[in-house]
């Protein structure tokens, strides 16, 4: 849940995100969030890069620890303005767990109040 958080929604460096996403994800991923459903590494990875370019410097931190039970994980996040420090969203990631890896991903905005 770390490594999907901060090694690959946060890094902005191609080669190293890559490296997460290879090591993170099944090949045939699924991640569910408020536009739909994207399949597969390639699909992920490209949506993942999208955002990151929609947010400028905003950064994602953990909001907690990770809560997990077999096969399952759960992560709470903010989204972070490093020239404040305040958060702009948060929310929390779901993952379903197989093999080692995430197979289905869901991610839940909870925007601001």
């Amino acid at each position: 849940m770390q490594a999907n958080l901060l090694e690959v929604f946060n890094e902005r460096d191609d080669a190293k995100r890559r490296a997460t996403v290879e090591r993170t994800y099944a090949a045939q991923v699924r991640w569910t969030d408020d536009e739909g459903v994207t399949t597969g590494r390639d699909e992920l990875e490209a949506k993942c890069v999208s955002l990151q370019n929609n947010l400028g410097a905003l950064q994602f931190v953990a909001d907690g620890s990770v809560r997990e039970l077999a096969g399952f994980g759960q992560l709470a996040w903010q989204l972070v303005d490093p020239a404040d420090g305040q958060p702009r969203m948060t929310g929390f990631d779901v993952a379903l767990i197989g093999d080692g890896v995430i197979t289905d991903l869901y991610t839940v905005l909870i925007p601001p109040s």
